[in-house]
């Protein structure tokens, strides 16, 4: 049996992951006054949703802190393989805070509809809109590229989530300036029923998501597709690889497969092919923890990884 120990590949990537998650509470704060400012200036519905959904954002900014406090725990005697899955409980509290913010929206449009709609000072309130907008997209742009960089769920979580927004925002203020050009107001609560659609959307996918790593999916078929090709182009000396099973956890993907050897080598033979291809699969996936069984010829089923 050729049992790697688990690095803490958590410890040593997460004290940056944790600032860009209390820089996103920063953000989230300001973003938060300003939208609800545009919102208090003009009385607009759309206006009043995209406030709503930045009140998500700052929530779920301080999920994904404390999530990642979490997970950057090393690996314990109650958690032997770590605490990276904590994340992904982050995206799950996100998804359904959205769900939440979307009938929120909804209730506000009914409500909106039958007392009427009147909007103030629209222009002053989009200027102030627009200027969050744009903080959140600086934002959620430097997000996505590190949350990927760091293979955090948690930051890809909330970069995207916050990238929802700004798109929402934008279609926001482009219906308002028709509603202001026109003078048609009933699109304003257009537009507000519109985003809570929108937000609906995203937030079920972001749940489907979460909770197929929390139920420990298998990586994409492009990941299963290299590590296949990996295996079997750095077990030279041994016979065949089967029984190949990955799940991921947070930023960590777990692979352990049987290893099949000639009947006659040796210990420290087959430990050196083991030794091999860990080598060779970490060199081009990081976060992959490998766990190998070796086995005698007479074990060989004829499938799997045939080795070049």
């Amino acid at each position: 049996m050729e049992n790697y120990p688990l690095t803490n590949l958590a410890a040593n990537l997460r004290p940056p992951a944790l600032r860009l998650a209390a820089g996103s509470i920063v953000v989230g704060l300001v973003v938060l006054a300003l939208k609800g400012a545009a919102w208090w200036l003009t009385g607009s519905a759309a206006l009043y949703s995209d406030a709503l959904e930045t009140v998500v954002n700052v929530v779920t900014a301080v999920v994904t802190f404390w999530t990642l406090k979490i997970a950057a725990r090393p690996a314990d005697h109650d958690h032997p393989y770590g605490h990276d899955k904590a994340e992904l409980f982050s995206a799950v509290v996100e998804g359904v805070l959205i769900l939440v913010a979307a009938t929120s929206i909804l209730h506000h449009v009914w409500l909106n509809l039958h007392a009427g709609t009147h909007l103030d000072m629209p222009l002053v309130g989009m200027g102030v809109n627009l200027v969050a907008t744009v903080i959140n997209g600086i934002w959620a742009a430097l997000l996505l590229r590190q949350g990927e960089k760091r293979r955090s769920a948690a930051l890809i979580a909330d970069a995207k989530h916050l990238g929802t927004d700004v798109i929402t925002s934008a279609g926001i203020l482009v219906g308002l300036l028709l509603v202001v050009t026109t003078k048609v107001m009933w699109l304003d609560s257009a537009l507000a029923a519109a985003t809570a659609v929108y937000i609906l959307w995203a937030g079920l996918r972001m749940l489907l998501h979460s909770v197929s790593g929390l139920m420990d999916a298998a990586p994409d078929a492009e990941t299963l597709a290299r590590i296949r090709r990996l295996v079997s182009e750095h077990a030279e000396g041994a016979l065949e690889a089967h029984d190949l099973r990955t799940r991921q956890a947070g930023r960590l993907t777990f692979l352990q497969f049987h290893l099949v050897v000639p009947g006659g080598m040796t210990v420290e033979e087959a430990h050196d092919i083991c030794d091999r291809i860990e080598a060779a699969l970490k060199a081009e996936m990081e976060g992959l923890v490998v766990t190998i069984h070796v086995e005698p010829e007479r074990k060989a089923k004829h499938t799997g990884v045939i080795v070049l």
